[in-house]
């Protein structure tokens, strides 16, 4: 088939900065002069692929093969209308398709043709910038972000990914375009801010994000939590940046998405419950419980999973800020009973996010902090280990109680499960059914009687 052809984009760029030695990248991206479509075809005869996948209105194609994403579509020049993010699509050469690519390192091509095979096709100076650590849009930025404003989550994404930062012009354009962010559907917009989450410095994206007012557009709660307010000479912390600084430290000891967004979300409620008294100073007592609340409708506004990962993110939030108030020396065991109750299997990623959240500039604070978390993680072992209430269930339910004493459903019934519930939690009684049952016959005449 004599039709000219080019790898293009992010396979070309990691193999410059290094990143394909000792891993496998499965996805390539190929461009034609003329039909993506054909191209595709003749190459799944060559390599005898059970199935091509053709998107004839956007005149690409797509192969997996053994593993491999193989992307092709033919070069074309693209003309957008300010009101519309959908391209007028013309065939164009190799150059106009990489002048509409979002970033000169991702516009570098790899010829495919015998002639030249294997020839670097780097139009706009791509490797320079890559030796340069720089994202810079091939044309203005103006024309690049107008005819795709998500790109510019993008440079806050790849900057964050590659530790790059953003030229002068290019990160001035973002700042004067970010109100066109809200063209773009919720779902790409999301898809690009997990990967920030995900990526080795978060903070980095997020910061971009906050310079250039992009993320006043899609996570304004977030944007709340920045400033300083003083009264009578008493400040409290700026939250935004702290919560950046607790994103950063959670993500130097996990990979887990999920555990990230409960950094990001875990003083989301202090703008709601600042308040400032004489005796007390700053306070944002509830900004737990009122985060939790916030997670949920935030999750739903940005197009995050509701489901189990959802209840886990609002988990942590809610329960933050207990494993602080077991850091005295008289920490009782009934009060980590109700901590390992309330965290199940969460416990461990609970004190994960606390240590997370020591961010003073105060050395001698942090080892003590950590070293107090080292004290309540021991005692959370060891009652873990004696009691056995890590997703703890009652020994007894409301159906047993009703049988035992011949009752109908009523408050009576859920009066005595809880003083049950309690009893073993304050280690009145041992954590089983005869203990429970026991315990059950010697308080029910006096719990009925005070719900009369």
């Amino acid at each position: 088939m004599k039709q000219p052809a080019y790898v293009v984009g992010g396979y070309v760029r990691d193999y410059y900065l290094g990143r394909l030695h000792g891993q496998k990248r499965t996805d390539i991206d190929f461009v034609t002069i003329g039909s993506g479509i054909d191209l595709a075809a003749a190459v799944g005869v060559e390599l005898k692929a059970k199935q091509i996948s053709t998107f004839r209105q956007f005149g690409t194609a797509h192969i997996n093969h053994k593993g491999m994403d193989l992307e092709f579509v033919g070069a074309r020049k693209e003309s957008y209308s300010r009101e519309s993010r959908k391209p007028v699509v013309e065939d164009g050469t190799m150059e106009d398709d990489q002048r509409r690519r979002d970033f000169t390192i991702n516009a570098m091509s790899w010829s495919l043709d015998e002639q030249n095979y294997g020839e670097l096709i780097d139009p706009f100076g791509g490797l320079t910038d890559l030796a340069n650590k720089t994202i810079r849009t091939p044309v203005d930025p103006g024309i690049t972000f107008n005819d795709d404003p998500l790109r510019m989550m993008r440079a806050a994404r790849f900057a964050a990914q590659l530790d790059f930062d953003i030229e002068e012009n290019t990160l001035a354009a973002m700042k004067e375009m970010a109100e066109r962010i809200g063209i773009v559907s919720k779902e790409r917009v999301i898809d690009e801010l997990n990967k920030i989450v995900l990526s080795p410095v978060p903070s980095k994206g997020f910061s971009i994000l906050f310079e250039t007012d992009l993320l006043t557009h899609i996570f304004p709660e977030l944007v709340e939590l920045h400033g300083v307010k003083e009264i009578e000479g008493v400040r409290h912390k700026d939250n935004f940046w702290h919560t950046l600084q607790v994103l950063d430290n959670i993500s130097r000891v996990t990979e887990n998405q999920w555990l990230r967004w409960a950094a990001i979300m875990h003083d989301i409620g202090k703008p709601a419950t600042q308040r400032f008294s004489e005796e007390h100073g700053w306070t944002f007592h509830g900004h737990d419980a009122v985060g939790a609340v916030m997670t949920r409708r935030i999750f739903r506004r940005l197009g995050l999973p509701l489901d189990s990962r959802l209840k886990y993110v609002q988990k942590l939030v809610k329960l933050h800020l207990r494993p602080i108030a077991l850091v005295s020396e008289e920490v009782t065991d009934s009060a980590i009973r109700r901590l390992l109750v309330d965290s199940g299997d969460d416990i461990d990623d609970l004190m994960m996010l606390c240590r997370a959240d020591i961010t003073s500039k105060n050395d001698r604070k942090v080892k003590q902090f950590l070293a107090n978390f080292d004290r309540v993680e021991q005692r959370i072992r060891e009652v873990d280990e004696k009691d056995k209430l890590r997703n703890w269930k009652p020994p007894i339910g409301g159906q047993e109680i009703m049988e035992m004493f011949s009752m109908k459903p009523g408050p009576g019934v859920g009066k005595i499960k809880n003083a049950i519930e309690a009893a073993i939690l304050e280690g009145e009684i041992p954590n089983t059914p005869e203990a429970a049952k026991e315990y059950a016959q010697k308080i029910k005449d006096e719990i009925l009687k005070e719900t009369l």
